[in-house]
């Protein structure tokens, strides 16, 4: 299962001068490391922002930082502030936002001590129901742009290399695969060969890993590549400037990394819900999530170099969402447990001897996620068993859903064809009891 919303940032215009960020590390480090967590092919780095901790999804196909939620962090100061627009993906007029320079940014000691922000502080914008935890935003090029950056999907960590670090660079020549690539309105672009019905077509392709898809292609952009023979509709997602639609269809082949994919999935966006976004010249995609979370990738922005290296993910097949149902964290509530705990416990006094008895349960009470469907897909087999856009899910194949995340309800909802699963909702305050088979789509 993808996740609408998050990914779709990838291209927006801003009436502003260019910001003069710069990253840097203490001149003593030969290396940063930032442990990330990751979802649905995503990256999630804690970044101190004047002080205080947020998250943001680590997107290298933005160039300025974006903020959309601040949740709880009422304390966050925030300097020189001036009104604009932005606009991107999406069928719809620009939105407000506020442009804040002078901010210290802090991620494990690369720093940045003269930051600008943009800040999109409205609920539309914010995508944490999507992933299941808190997010606030989005940084892109001026966290790659003056360091070699490595990303371990495997191992969950970002890597920030000093141009000091000569050790790095054997490494990089003995141990990865090495492309060019063009730094192009501060994002960083690959040329592919994409074959469909043996027609092979190089192709300019966005390296974005703020796109959970393994490939998005824009046929509006390019006349060499037409739309699979069967594909289906689908809503793709929320960018700036409104709901973004499309169709999802498996092409014969792309190559990145040294390797050739077969069989993807492309997903390919209309172009009413593009049309508001800048593109490069000869740009037809993206390689998203799907595809780099194969691989150990370094980015070298300013050597205009890619460095790649497979991980045990390389061979996965790919898979799409198979249920029909899009599932959201709807929120927390507080539940109650019974556990055992022979330390403590109730001392209870018998009536007629005064004799103490040692009850070992406690009552606990934990604050639990909850989860809704978010979207039902039409003539899907989840729509045909009778589940309904809003549903609370209470349990899935026998557990509770407060014992379980967004990453593995996805996963159980693309494991495999003929899985059956079995669903409880709630709807309107009554319980109810689904079953229906995965079946593959694509």
């Amino acid at each position: 299962m993808r996740l609408p919303f998050v990914f779709y940032f990838l291209l927006f215009s801003i009436s502003s001068v260019f910001c003069q960020s710069e990253f840097q590390m203490d001149k003593a480090k030969k290396k940063v490391v930032i442990p990330f967590k990751l979802i649905n092919n995503l990256i999630f780095i804690p970044i101190k922002v004047n002080g205080e901790e947020l998250t943001f999804l680590l997107d290298t196909g933005v160039e300025e930082t974006i903020l959309f939620s601040l949740d709880d962090k009422e304390q966050i100061k925030f300097f020189h502030i001036e009104k604009l627009k932005l606009k991107g993906l999406g069928s719809n007029e620009a939105v407000d936002a506020y442009k804040s320079s002078k901010n210290k940014l802090d991620a494990n000691g690369y720093t940045d001590l003269d930051h600008e922000i943009y800040l999109v502080l409205d609920q539309e914008f914010n995508f944490s129901s999507q992933v299941g935890i808190p997010v606030n935003g989005i940084i892109g090029y001026h966290f790659f742009k003056n360091h070699k950056v490595a990303i371990d999907y495997e191992n969950k960590k970002v890597t920030v290399y000093a141009d000091s670090n000569k050790k790095i660079i054997k490494q990089l020549n003995r141990r990865f695969f090495k492309d060019s690539i063009s730094i192009e309105d501060s994002k960083p672009y690959f040329i592919s060969r994409i074959t469909q019905n043996d027609n092979t077509v190089s192709s300019k392709l966005l390296l974005d890993t703020g796109n959970s898809d393994a490939l998005w292609i824009f046929l509006n952009k390019t006349q060499a590549i037409i739309k699979p023979d069967y594909y289906i509709h689908d809503f793709l997602g929320r960018g700036f400037s409104g709901e973004i639609f499309g169709i999802r269809g498996r092409i014969a082949s792309f190559s990145f990394g040294n390797n050739t994919f077969n069989k993807p999935i492309a997903t390919f966006p209309d172009s009413t819900s593009i049309k508001s976004a800048n593109f490069v010249s000869k740009r037809v995609g993206s390689i998203g999530g799907e595809v780099l979370s194969r691989f150990k990738v370094v980015f070298d922005y300013k050597n205009h170099l890619v460095y790649t290296s497979p991980n045990d993910k390389l061979n996965e097949p790919f898979n799409f969402n198979m249920s029909g149902i899009e599932v959201e964290h709807a929120g927390l509530e507080w539940t109650k447990e019974t556990v055992e705990d022979v330390r403590q416990g109730i001392k209870v006094y018998s009536s007629t001897n005064d004799e103490r008895i040692q009850n070992s349960l406690q009552i606990r009470f934990e604050l639990k996620p909850i989860f809704s469907i978010a979207s039902v897909r039409v003539n899907s087999n989840a729509e045909k068993a009778g589940l309904k856009k809003g549903d609370k899910i209470l349990k899935i194949n026998g557990k509770n859903a407060h014992d379980l995340t967004i990453e593995r309800i996805n996963g159980l909802l693309k494991s495999e064809e003929g899985k059956t699963i079995e669903i409880e909702i709630e709807r309107n305050n009554k319980t109810y009891s689904y079953s229906f088979q995965l079946k593959s789509i694509l």
